[in-house]
C-alpha cells in the first residue's frame, strides 16, 4: 500500500511549501528543488502527476494489503534528481541521506534525522519510473511551465 504523500507533518518537519533555498547558489540542486516545490504547491499539476504515478507504479499490487511502499512523492523527487542531475545510484544514495534541503523536500524533519535510505531500496523504487511514465509526467510539467511563462509575459 503506497501513500501519495504523507500530509501529516511530524515534529520539526518543514512544510514543502515553506522550504527556503539559497538563491545565490550556483549549484544545480536548488533550481531543481524549487521546481519540485512549485509542482507540489500547484494543486492541478500535482494531482495530474500523482494520478499517473498511482495508476502506473505497481498497478497489480494490492493497495490495501502488504507493507507500505515508499511514498510516491519520494519516488518522484528522487527519480527527478537522479535523471536531471545525471546521478548514479551511489550519488543519489549519498545525497538523500545527507543533503539537508533534499531531505526536507523528501519530508524528513528532526524526529527522523537519523533515518537513512538503503541503496537497494532506492534502486527498487526509482526503477518503477519507466520512460513511458516519465514522458507522461514531462508533458504535464512542460504544459505547466508554458502556463507559468504566459502569466509572466505581458504583451503591450
Amino acid at each position: 500500500m503506497r501513500k501519495t504523500v504523507d500530509c501529516q507533518l511530524t515534529f520539526g518537519e518543514t512544510d514543502i511549501s515553506q522550504i527556503e533555498f539559497d538563491l545565490k547558489s550556483r549549484d544545480d540542486i536548488p533550481p531543481l528543488l524549487k521546481g519540485l516545490q512549485y509542482i507540489y504547491t500547484h494543486n492541478e499539476t500535482r494531482k495530474k502527476i500523482f494520478q499517473i504515478l498511482e495508476r502506473e507504479i505497481a498497478p497489480s499490487a494490492d493497495k490495501k494489503n502488504g507493507r507500505p511502499g515508499m511514498e510516491l512523492w519520494k519516488i518522484f523527487v528522487m527519480g527527478t534528481l537522479r535523471l536531471n542531475l545525471n546521478w548514479d545510484y551511489d550519488r543519489l544514495h549519498e545525497m538523500v541521506n545527507n543533503h539537508k534541503t533534499i531531505r526536507q523536500m523528501l519530508g524528513h524533519g528532526l524526529i527522523d534525522e537519523c533515518y537513512s535510505y538503503n541503496l537497494q531500496t532506492l534502486k527498487d523504487n526509482i526503477k518503477l519510473l519507466t520512460p513511458e511514465i516519465l514522458d507522461n509526467i514531462n508533458e504535464i510539467v512542460v504544459n505547466c511551465g508554458h502556463k507559468l511563462v504566459k502569466k509572466k509575459i505581458k504583451f503591450f
